[in-house]
């Protein structure tokens, strides 16, 4: 087996992960529709050993061979996922979703709760990767930035389009040509999560806020505007005020984004940069607007009515969650036959209604629309054609870019 050199993390790196994890979107459930950080395309394992062990740089050359697959033989798939991440029964003692496929199919799913964070979850799996074995796991769901890493190293089964046939007629257009894995050979999204404009209209008197330049800008809101601490929501809302295109910046780009928030700190236009803890100030109006993402102001909008969210006219950051099939799972066709399942309409409305995410799937509306009129329309869950069309998403960084980009702005936030 090749020797790699381990890459290691930039102080700017642990720094930007510790954030995360204390209060930004890696210390939230899943519930309150978050997911943990992209803080880069770091691949780590686990906050005890990040400063002590490294992971292999790159992928080896042609990627991982095919794995033998016992999908026809052995009728079992095991599937890694999120807590409360999966449609349960009202006495929370089936899965409805999952009991319908395996009276469907006869294949048995194995559903295993057991990953918190990407962070700790990589730690679990990244030992049997790297030593090319087998993870004990058939599927597993994690956030766009691992994922990339995982597809990178070589780590992930490349997928059999033939057996997704409903899923590749259904992916929403957004979601389809992620620079990390372009054409979705490798993933498929389970969800997506937006980052938005919140406001409480009470703070406001009224006046809506849509933009970045108007919480830069607005002197009626000066001292009332706070951004997010995740570097990738904060820069690129500014970079697509900016009209820059935060899937293909340079570090041009990235500088004048960061020069356009200094200002607004050295005018005090900006009161802070949060975590997850901006939603008390926001509901309290202590806050009157801010950078937010859309699974807060979900939970904030069913108290407060005050609380109201605008998609900018330049566009908005949306992250996704990815199913993949580990390098060496036996059961891969059997995964394929589940990832397909939940792009059918029905199925794809029923986990939709359950865990209110942003819906990967087109042609959904009606089918949820029988379950909950509500939730069919709204755009935080079914983005419309309009909304979609807004979604951008932050490009992949090298690990120099990550180190320079997470230093200049803890710099800025005063992290």
């Amino acid at each position: 087996m090749e020797q790699y050199e381990p890459e290691r993390l930039s102080a700017p790196q642990l720094a930007a992960m510790r954030r995360s994890l204390t209060n930004g979107r890696g210390a939230l459930t899943r519930r309150s529709l978050l997911r943990a950080s992209g803080v880069g395309a770091l691949a780590l394992g686990g906050l005890g050993t990040l400063s002590a062990c490294g992971i292999p740089p790159a992928k080896r050359d042609g990627g991982t061979a095919a794995s033998d697959d016992h999908s026809a033989k052995e009728k079992v798939i095991n599937f890694s996922n999120w807590t409360e991440y999966m449609d349960v029964s009202e006495d929370e003692k089936s899965r409805p979703t999952l009991d319908a496929f395996t009276e469907r199919t006869g294949i048995k799913v194995k559903y295993t709760e057991d990953i918190n964070d990407n962070v700790e979850f990589f730690g679990k799996i990244k030992p049997q990767l790297a030593a090319g074995q087998d993870t004990g796991r058939d599927l597993i769901i994690v956030t766009d930035w691992l994922a990339a890493r995982i597809i990178r190293l070589g780590w992930a089964q490349k997928l059999d389009h033939a057996n997704l046939p409903h899923a590749f007629a259904n992916l929403s257009a957004q979601f389809r040509t992620p620079d990390w894995d372009p054409g979705r050979a490798y993933s498929y999204p389970w969800t997506g999560i937006p980052t938005v404009i919140a406001y409480n209209e009470k703070a406001t008197g009224g006046r809506k806020v849509d933009s970045v330049t108007q919480l830069l800008d607005d002197p009626e809101l000066k001292g009332r505007v706070s951004f997010l601490s995740e570097m990738r929501d904060s820069v690129g809302m500014t970079l697509l005020d900016m009209g820059k295109d935060p899937g293909t910046f340079d570090d041009a780009d990235f500088d004048a984004a960061i020069g356009r928030m200094q200002k607004g700190v050295d005018t005090n236009q900006i009161r802070r940069f949060t975590g997850n803890d901006y939603t008390a100030d926001l509901s309290k109006g202590d806050i009157a607007a801010c950078v937010a993402w859309a699974g807060d102001i979900i939970q904030l909008q069913a108290d407060n009515p005050a609380i109201k969210f605008t998609i900018p006219a330049a566009g908005y950051i949306t992250s996704s969650d990815n199913m993949l099939v580990p390098a060496k799972a036996r059961h891969k066709t059997n995964a394929e036959k589940l990832m397909d399942y939940y792009y059918e309409l029905p199925v794809a409305a029923q986990l939709a209604a359950y865990i209110n995410y942003v819906c990967p799937v087109d042609g959904v509306a009606a089918e949820l629309a029988k379950i909950d009129e509500a939730m069919a329309s709204n755009t935080l869950i079914l983005p419309d054609k309009a909304m979609a069309a807004k979604s951008r998403a932050f490009r992949s960084l090298s690990s120099e870019e990550e180190t320079a980009y997470e230093e200049k702005f803890a710099k800025l936030i005063g992290a």
